[in-house]
């Protein structure tokens, strides 16, 4: 079985548990402790989906205004990302322009897949943010949606599996690429905040 190679991003503000979500999908853990990331960090997960292998590199990178430094190489022949914010935070929710404007300035693959992610619905007398808010957001902007919750599992390998099996059904994304687009796994670090949740918007 051949091996598919995959980049895929997870941004949004700062605390919108990021880091929480690769965890709960990556590991199977949660740490409701886990710190803010520092600069960027990824891990690495194979999946096989739709008869096909996939090694996937997730980044994850902080939130904070002062690492926008590394934004494009971080944004660099990425395939697929992942926006979260928190359902019991609007502030979180409402800087989502902010990382779509971003993502449009410096994604290299136009077509990329882009998944919205609704975490912390666990918090439900917390909430902030209606599903149908999400949802529209999502229609809007040509995102597919889940809502999730890092601490509980639900959502979490949903959301990665239907942006993996999206990207899948698009093989210009990863059958094209060239030198410009490659990334070397084995210079950065891991762990920290991520998430991830998928379902169709028809």
């Amino acid at each position: 079985m051949d091996t598919v190679s995959l980049k895929l991003l997870i941004i949004g503000d700062s605390g919108a548990g990021k880091s929480s979500l690769l965890l709960r999908f990556t590991n199977d853990t949660f740490d409701p402790d886990v710190s803010a990331t520092i600069g960027v960090d990824f891990k690495v997960k194979t999946l096989v989906l739709d008869e096909k292998r996939t090694k996937l590199s997730i980044w994850d990178t902080a939130g904070q205004e002062r690492f926008r430094t590394l934004t494009p190489s971080y944004y660099r022949g990425a395939q697929g990302v992942i926006l979260v914010y928190d359902a019991s935070s609007r502030e979180s929710f409402e800087g989502l322009e902010v990382w779509l404007n971003e993502l449009d300035t410096y994604a290299t693959k136009k077509d990329l897949i882009k998944m919205l992610v609704a975490n912390k619905i666990d918090k439900t007398s917390e909430r902030q943010v209606s599903r149908s808010d999400g949802l529209q957001f999502a229609r809007r902007n040509s995102m597919l949606f889940i809502e999730a919750s890092a601490k509980t599992r639900d959502g979490v390998q949903e959301a990665f599996e239907e942006l993996v099996h999206k990207i899948l059904q698009t093989p210009s994304l990863y059958m094209v690429d060239g030198p410009k687009d490659s990334f070397d796994v084995s210079q950065s670090h891991e762990q920290d905040q991520g998430g991830w949740c998928g379902c169709n918007l028809t």
